[in-house]
């Protein structure tokens, strides 16, 4: 199978350095990586990747300039790999910059295709290619200077969808991108772990799925897995789809190593936070408290802060924001010294708030809009050292 995982904007070496931990060896390209691999690691990729937007299958790839060019190559597809009577189809097609320009035209082309080499059955819906569909076979055409891409999603829903978030604050983060900030930052579970703008809890949630070892295709109360895409494709092994399902809650651990702990000052969100938290299955794992930042108070020195802090442009239109961060600065560098940190900021004139220089790691979006992912590194301490004693001091 060729696969190529669609990322984040910017985040494709997050996700590159996720498939590295399955085993799996790809080549990071712009918007994702691909490679060339069997079955069971389209499965695994969909199961454990955290940071990941979806896993496509090529199908196929070729140059036509004509319709009858189009009809010969999609006749050649192997649609009946992915496509059957138990799942509708819906195509997404874009063309830019090509003799065949009208996407109508030439998803009719692969829709007569398709039903001569499958049973399919269409839905003429427009679906979202960053969020998918959980009921549907979305098949994905690029075509660029009269080059085709054709893929089929083997995701259906967008794998940031992990089920438990259904309730959600403000200015919601996305659980992959919640999961890249995490990794960025350097944060294995080892040490507590704070939010102090936890909002409806993805950070925290996200914190307790990985410190625990909880696959995010897995991230429910029952521990049964979410619906993917592939488990309606025709040639799908259900005893090896089982065998990894079991093998993933088999890996899960009883409790984090180390304290969470997420905290906003608005009740509601405290509340959202805890119910997504039971949805995950890792309402136990989390210490929800009620607090602005000022009274948070973090278990050590060594606490990493992770957090999408108010930035003014979505939840504080028109409010200065600027002290807020220049709090910030204060808490990271007073109370937590020794704790790596990750946040998000939009503007560089946020930064300079802080009161000191963090090192930007990576480049996304957030609803829309552009951010930066700011990190301090943990500084290294001696073995068996307590909190407190660096190596500088050691």
């Amino acid at each position: 199978m060729r696969l190529y995982v669609v990322a984040p904007p910017g985040l494709e070496q997050v996700v590159g350095a996720e498939l590295q931990a399955l085993d799996i060896a790809g080549s990071i390209v712009k918007g994702g990586v691909e490679w060339e691999g069997e079955a069971a690691q389209l499965r695994l990729a969909n199961l454990y990747l955290r940071c990941a937007t979806r896993v496509l299958l090529r199908l196929g790839e070729f140059r036509a300039r004509t319709f009858f060019e189009l009809e010969r190559h999609a006749a050649r597809l192997p649609w009946d790999r992915v496509v059957s009577a138990a799942r509708p189809v819906a195509l997404r097609v874009t063309s830019r910059k090509s003799k065949l320009y009208h996407e109508g035209a030439i998803e009719e082309r692969l829709q007569a295709a398709m039903v001569r080499r499958s049973e399919a059955s269409f839905v003429p819906a427009h679906v979202d290619e960053e969020e998918g569909a959980a009921d549907l076979q979305l098949i994905v055409v690029r075509v660029v200077r009269d080059e085709f891409t054709i893929s089929a999603d083997s995701s259906g829903e967008a794998l940031h969808r992990r089920g438990y978030r259904q309730a959600i604050g403000k200015a919601p983060l996305r659980e992959s991108l919640a999961a890249a900030l995490l990794h960025l930052a350097g944060w294995s579970g080892a040490t507590p772990l704070l939010d102090p703008f936890c909002g409806s809890g993805t950070i925290p949630i996200e914190a307790a799925l990985l410190a625990r070892g909880i696959a995010p295709g897995i991230a429910s109360a029952s521990r049964a897995s979410r619906q993917f895409a592939f488990t309606s494709w025709p040639e799908h092994d259900g005893t090896g789809w089982r065998a990894q399902v079991e093998a993933a809650r088999a890996a899960v651990r009883d409790r984090p190593p180390a304290e969470i702990v997420g905290s906003d000052r608005d009740a509601g969100a405290i509340q959202l936070a805890r119910s997504n938290a039971e949805r995950a299955g890792v309402a136990g794992d989390i210490q929800w408290v009620r607090a602005p930042l000022s009274s948070t108070v973090p278990g050590s020195p060594d606490t990493a802060v992770v957090t999408n802090p108010p930035y003014g442009v979505r939840v504080s239109a028109g409010r200065d924001v600027r002290d807020l961060w220049a709090a910030l600065g204060r808490f990271l560098r007073e109370r937590v010294p020794e704790g790596a940190a990750a946040l998000l900021s939009p503007d560089p004139a946020l930064d300079g708030q802080l009161g000191f220089p963090l090192e930007v790691a990576g480049a996304s979006r957030n609803g829309g809009i552009p951010v930066r992912v700011l990190v301090r590194r943990a500084p290294d301490r001696p073995e068996g050292a307590a909190p407190g004693e660096s190596a500088a001091s050691a």
